[in-house]
């Protein structure tokens, strides 16, 4: 058996070490957790963080930290000081991204611009300033199919001016000359199915989607709050080349 070999045998014991090892920390984790928080929520996942001795427990979207003992729980943010990278936010951006695909796309009102060649959504409370804001700088973007999600979060209003836009027989346009001019949307008469609501609203709290207006691109990247038409640009970009 010669030296290459041997080295990497060497190197194989080693990582399986060391797998072990973070296997018995990560039982020892959970053991000490349950017994001395039981009200704790179950743990999905134990994992090491890029912080020596720093663990990541993360139930359900959320995330918190702890020692290798689990003698200490921690709530907050990691930010690499080298880069000035915010690790915490990268990963609930990770855990919070949508599969595109899994929209219900036929509970939302389509904007076409352009060619409409691009997608990207968005869940909107018709009372939101931030959305009005936002819809004026979406206006500039070209070449996308807009999927916009009534979310009426903000009160009994919102329910009733989600359901006269919704109902209407040119919901977009509705829509549009609400957030961009300020005309209020004609009432509903009639029978209308409006259950779309409320599936947007489910669809919206199962996901944690927490605020409005809040965009989803097409390779399942979130972005809260209203941004400039420059930024949907740039992650319209990046989102078709990931996708």
């Amino acid at each position: 058996m010669n030296t290459r070999t041997l080295a990497r045998l060497g190197a194989l014991s080693l990582l399986a070490a060391a797998a072990l090892g973070a296997s018995a920390q990560e039982a020892q984790i959970r053991k000490n957790l349950a017994e001395r928080l039981p009200n704790l929520p179950k743990i999905d996942e134990v994992s090491r963080t890029a912080v020596p001795g720093l663990w990541e427990i993360r139930i359900g979207n959320d995330v918190m930290y702890t020692d290798d003992k689990g003698d200490h729980i921690i709530q907050g943010q990691i930010v690499d000081t080298r880069t000035r990278a915010n690790l915490t936010e990268a990963r609930l951006n990770k855990l919070s991204a949508i599969d595109f695909a899994s929209l219900p796309l036929k509970d939302a009102v389509v904007i076409k611009q352009g060619s409409g060649a691009r997608k990207m959504a968005v869940f909107v409370d018709p009372n939101c300033g931030y959305c009005k804001r936002f819809e004026k700088d979406l206006v500039a973007v070209k070449d996308v199919t807009v999927y916009t999600f009534l979310y009426p979060i903000l009160g009994p209003d919102s329910d009733a001016k989600s359901k006269d836009i919704w109902c209407a027989k040119d919901p977009a346009k509705v829509w549009r000359d609400w957030m961009l001019n300020g005309v209020t949307p004609p009432r509903s008469m009639g029978k209308c199915d409006a259950a779309a609501l409320e599936r947007n609203v489910a669809f919206g709290k199962k996901h944690r989607v927490q605020g409005t207006p809040a965009l989803v691109f097409e390779d399942g990247s979130r972005v809260p709050g209203a941004i400039p038409s420059a930024e949907v640009e740039k992650h319209l970009a990046e989102s078709s080349r990931k996708s």
